[in-house]
């Protein structure tokens, strides 16, 4: 029996990057992705005195079984993990996150680990890695259909993530003297209507669109070997091949054409967009954080609307470039 006297549970996750591999590691092929530490998502779930459950956020506060359409995998998670642990308590649910939605960072994923957490420390059930990233996909697939896992396991990881779907999740060093500068187009991503005009593709013209998922797939491998051999400018190289192959994939957008272009023009040795694409965000490699800090106020005078500074090397912190 669930001891209601337990007030708390407490879960955090945090925001994810696709360096390479983002639609190509849908099918079978690897993706590289980086934690983004500094931007947190928390949720925090605590007993009630009736049998409601009540989920307050940024979008909505109410009725779990009320939520917005776009919420339904937070729904889906919930009465899952409740039911499997035979719960009828209610319980309020309060998620924080500091994810921009619909931008590829993996907001969903996030918010799916924070809760997960939470519920597992409330309801005192034991939480392998492995079942984390079980339950946190129940959300994942009820939002994006066919998930990869990816972002689930990015947000739940301290450090880089090398992924092959259903074969491999594995932790791998970076040391590189580079910088990233990540910036928000300002237009909301389309991950799900991505994943599907690709998937329409490989059916109407399959030899192509699968030469653009193989070369991402080899990108990928290359840019583990520049990671690890401080490779900087071989790593841009990769960088703009993999936005060329996203491009003709028909994910990328006139605004991150644009912004990209603009990045390559001032300095990036190599940029592209991250996640699903069609807005969201976009990650550019230079090779100092002075370089970073002048990009990004470049970015953001023209129209990126937020941008980070993530260094390369695990050993330093995030930045904020528009603090």
């Amino acid at each position: 029996m669930i001891d209601t006297r337990k007030k708390l549970g407490l879960g955090t996750s945090h925001a994810k990057i696709i360096l390479l591999g983002e639609h190509s590691v849908v099918y079978g092929h690897p993706a590289i992705a980086l934690p983004l530490k500094t931007l947190k998502t928390t949720a925090q779930a605590s007993f009630r005195n009736d049998d409601q459950l009540i989920l307050e956020s940024r979008y909505y506060t109410g009725p779990l079984a009320q939520v917005p359409p776009f919420m339904n995998g937070i729904k889906r998670l919930v009465e899952y993990i409740l039911e499997q642990n035979h719960s009828a308590q209610g319980l309020t649910l309060k998620v924080e996150s500091e994810l921009p939605i619909e931008r590829g960072m993996g907001s969903s994923a996030s918010v799916a680990i924070a809760i997960v957490r939470a519920l597992a420390q409330l309801l005192d059930f034991p939480l392998e890695h492995t079942k984390l990233l079980s339950l946190a996909n129940i959300a994942e697939k009820e939002t994006h259909k066919n998930p990869s896992g990816l972002d689930a396991a990015t947000s739940a990881s301290e450090t880089p993530i090398w992924l092959i779907r259903d074969q491999e999740i594995t932790s791998i060093p970076i040391a590189m003297d580079a910088y990233l500068v990540i910036c928000d187009s300002g237009i909301k991503g389309q991950t799900s209507e991505a994943i599907l005009a690709v998937k329409e593709a490989l059916q109407n013209d399959h030899e192509q669109t699968a030469a653009h998922l193989d070369a991402l797939g080899d990108l990928a491998h290359k840019a583990k070997t520049a990671l690890a051999t401080n490779d900087v400018t071989g790593l841009g190289h990769l960088l703009d091949q993999a936005q060329s192959h996203l491009k003709a994939l028909g994910v990328s957008n006139a605004k991150l054409d644009e912004l990209i272009a603009l990045a390559k023009e001032n300095g990036a040795l190599g940029a592209k967009l991250t996640g699903g694409g069609r807005g969201g965000c976009f990650i550019c490699l230079v090779s100092s954080q002075t370089e970073a800090k002048h990009l990004a106020q470049i970015l953001l005078d023209k129209g990126a609307i937020s941008a980070w500074i993530e260094p390369l090397s695990q050993e330093k912190g995030t930045d904020y470039a528009n603090c």
